[in-house]
């Protein structure tokens, strides 16, 4: 599990976020929500150890990120960022470099590494798009291969920053599905998502960070009740019961 204890993180020794606390356990859904600029990647980008904190520690499974050596993180999580490069090859050689952290040098991919592709892109919804080229797939098609890349690596922790940019609705809902199964697989996924509506009702835990700290995090109806989500985002956030739970809107 990985555990954020008193973590401060920022740039150039000036915090952006301050003494948050927070751990994301297995087999659960955490959303990492609040405004535009309040710091949610930059949260994500220092308990990856792309960044460093500013204050406080991030521990892997009992142990501080900063005694792993970078191989070693890389197998306990995977990141998918806001954008990434779009380099000249085909999808399926792009998701094989999730297997990085497996291989020595020269890499040289086993029959293992291809089945966790297949499975990767399945789950993705990338299937059909394994042998295509990047630059040819669309920005929604090019997400998808992406998040094949970061289910490739078989962490058990995935890091999802805005995993929906670019998709279309069926294909959100489609991201979203996927991230559920992975928590009731076990796996422990944070999202950052700026769809407020399906955030909540996509996740167990939903930690609210504006004014630079961490507001609350709890579930999404504690933190609906709270009136936190008001706060954060000026605006008014409401509910109604379905037979499928509870449904969020904002006014």
């Amino acid at each position: 599990m990985i555990e954020l204890r008193a973590l401060s993180a920022g740039y150039r020794g000036q915090p952006v976020l301050q003494n948050i606390s927070l751990a994301f356990p297995p087999g659960t859904v955490t959303a990492l929500l609040g405004p535009n600029g309040c710091g949610k990647t930059t949260l994500l980008k220092t308990a990856l150890g792309l960044l460093e904190p500013v204050a406080g520690e991030v521990w892997y499974d009992g142990a501080p990120l900063s005694s792993l050596t970078p191989r070693q993180a890389a197998q306990r999580a995977a990141y998918l960022p806001q954008s990434r490069a779009v380099p000249d090859i085909e999808a399926r050689r792009m998701v094989l470099h999730g297997r990085f952290p497996y291989l020595s040098f020269p890499r040289r991919y086993r029959p293992c590494d291809y089945e966790a592709v297949q499975r990767a892109l399945a789950a993705a919804g990338a299937g059909d798009l394994a042998g295509r080229p990047l630059p040819e797939l669309s920005g929604g098609q090019r997400q998808k291969v992406y998040l094949a890349m970061a289910l490739a690596q078989e962490t058990p922790t995935v890091f999802l920053d805005e995993p929906t940019a670019w998709l279309d609705v069926r294909c959100q809902l489609d991201v979203m599905r996927a991230a559920r199964t992975l928590a009731d697989a076990g796996r422990a996924v944070v999202i950052v998502c700026h769809d407020l509506c399906l955030a909540l009702r996509t996740a167990d835990r939903a930690a609210v960070f504006a004014e630079g700290g961490l507001l609350l995090a709890d579930t999404p109806g504690a933190v609906y009740q709270s009136g936190v989500l008001d706060r954060a985002f000026e605006v008014r956030v409401r509910r109604i019961s379905t037979e499928d739970g509870w449904q969020y809107f904002c006014e």
